[in-house]
């Protein structure tokens, strides 16, 4: 067993921005863009597909798009734009070099979308956001009862000691001096790519990185200022003709290859459910694989390394609507959502009295880095196999001792990839007391009612459901030491759990779902504890599932 309670602040490995390399990045923007136009050409030209057959497809489809589900953050000429590119494929096909005109035409549409893709990285935005996400954080982690109107907002001190910072820290920042470093996280919130951002600044002390975000994300003004100078790239999940996506998996290989480091969400969106993902988008881990491999086959000396990264929380503020969405997937027609009476006035001033009475932590811990065929790496970053003897990764990507390119071989290579960053998720999670509460009680809530299905379940009445607390206790003490017993990995639990299990359980309790309307669990009286709202208890349940605890009797 491992109990985190280790508070690491760490000094900033490149101090001053300019010498970071998304700062360079974006300093040289255009001539990037340059490049990746050639880059993504180059890749088209050799597709199966013709180019005439790639140019039909994609106009099609972004035809389609326009039409059927526009969005008010798309560019203003986008109908007119697509249609325009109708008569233009027409007159290309009858030119007197189609093959040459359909090239321009199919270079102009490149050129687009890697304009759209990618965004900037401004030192003075990214100083700003430090000194705003500081007060916000602080307020959302920190306590500020009792304390006096300076009092509310805490120190910076105060919140670093929230981020708990856990795992291979140090191997991360020397990787840095070695080769590009490519971050694959958790994601359960739309707060993960800010907090992550955040905690690697503040508390891990190495340079930002650039990310992917949801263009529709941009239709928020002030989310999209900041996100269009802070290093993301757009990324519009409505898109799925061939130009597009070639052009946005070229933009990050081509990144990777330059030395730019990468924040990656492997799972593609946040987890529904609240469990740890156990499916990756595999075609995201696959540009990471197809970058070393070019920069093999092309002698370029530059390794990427992949560092997985478990986010916890004791609270996710999109709970509610994740779980819902969850539910309605897995459940279809078995799930009744129900109506909602509450008021949107009060779940706010809920919300702002919590702030002003609660404090909580969230947790970043970092896997033990490896090389994108999942070897695990030493702190200077070289390859070593299971017995820890020191290899060479060049041979991974060679036929006859001649490196060359093998799309089959690397879709092995990329399974394999999936397989040890979901193994590293579930080592390195730490367990939360909050986490191991709503567990045991949802666990017993199933074995009150055994006759009825999960959609049933979650629609009985909660005034049904009251836990005596010497039960729960005793409960909650049984699966503490199951999970300990684990013996395929040393399971981790945070700070707390050095303490008694009832002052485990109090703190669980007072975190769980801390700033929801309705409680997943609460204290019913001193001898008894109840719950508002099953779908909530399910989910923040599910964040133990993957540890196949079975019964808690």
């Amino acid at each position: 067993m491992k109990v985190k309670d280790n508070i690491n602040v760490y000094p900033h490995i490149m101090p001053s921005m300019k010498d970071w390399p998304i700062t360079r990045f974006s300093e040289e923007r255009d001539a990037f863009i340059e490049r990746l136009i050639k880059f993504t050409m180059d890749r088209l030209m050799r597709s199966a597909h013709s180019v005439e057959d790639l140019l039909d497809k994609s106009i099609y489809l972004e035809r389609q798009r326009v039409k059927n589900n526009p969005w008010s953050v798309d560019p203003g000429d986008e109908k007119l734009y697509w249609k325009s590119l109708v008569k233009e494929l027409d007159e290309a096909k009858q030119a007197e070099d189609p093959a040459l005109a359909q090239q321009k035409l199919l270079r102009r549409i490149v050129h687009r979308y890697s304009e759209e893709i990618i965004g900037f990285f401004i030192p003075k935005t990214f100083n700003f956001s430090r000194k705003f996400l500081t007060a916000f954080f602080k307020r959302l982690f920190n306590n500020g009862w009792g304390r006096g109107h300076r009092g509310i907002w805490g120190s910076k001190k105060d919140l670093q000691k929230k981020i708990i910072v856990d795992g291979y820290v140090d191997e991360l920042r020397e990787l840095f001096n070695h080769g590009t470093v490519v971050i694959v996280p958790t994601h359960y919130s739309n707060l993960d790519s800010i907090m992550i951002g955040y905690g690697i600044d503040s508390n891990v002390g190495v340079p930002a990185f650039s990310y992917g975000a949801g263009l529709n994300l941009y239709d928020y003004e002030v989310l999209a200022y900041f996100m269009n100078r802070l290093g993301a790239y757009r990324v519009d999940r409505r898109k799925k003709n061939p130009i597009y996506l070639e052009t946005l998996k070229s933009m990050a290989s081509l990144s990777l290859i330059e030395g730019l480091n990468h924040i990656f969400f492997p799972g593609g969106t946040r987890s529904r459910s609240g469990a740890i993902e156990d499916k990756l988008k595999l075609g995201l881990l696959n540009s990471v694989i197809d970058a070393q491999r070019y920069c093999i086959v092309n002698d370029i000396n530059q390794k990427i390394y992949v560092v997985p990264l478990t986010v916890g929380y004791h609270f996710v503020l999109e709970a509610g609507s994740l779980i819902d969405q969850h539910l309605r997937q897995a459940g279809r027609e078995k799930y009744h959502r129900g109506s909602s009476k509450t008021s949107w006035f009060r779940v706010i001033l809920r919300f702002i009295r919590s702030l002003r009475r609660n404090d909580s932590e969230v947790y970043l811990s970092f896997g033990q880095p490896m090389d994108v065929l999942g070897n695990y790496v030493d702190r200077k970053g070289m390859s070593m196999d299971d017995r820890e003897v020191e290899i060479s990764i060049e041979k991974y990507f060679s036929k006859e001792d001649v490196p060359n390119v093998d799309s089959q071989r690397e879709s092995v290579y990329t399974r394999i990839l999936a397989d040890k960053i979901v193994n590293s998720f579930k080592r390195e999670n730490i367990i939360l007391s909050s986490h191991l509460c709503a567990y045991v009680a949802f666990t017993m809530l199933r074995q009150e009612n055994p006759e009825l299905d999960l959609f049933e379940l979650i629609r009985i009445s909660t005034e049904s459901f009251e836990i005596d607390y010497e039960d729960f206790e005793s409960r909650c003490s049984k699966t503490f030491e199951d999970l300990k017993a684990i013996q395929e990995y040393d399971v981790k639990f945070s700070a707390i759990f050095s303490k008694s299990m009832k002052e485990v359980i109090h703190d669980g309790v007072k975190n769980l779902g801390l700033y929801h309307y309705k409680d997943p669990l609460k204290w019913a009286s001193k001898s008894s504890l109840c719950c508002e709202d099953f779908k909530l208890l399910y989910y923040y349940h599910n964040k133990l599932i993957h540890y196949d605890l079975g019964s808690v009797d």
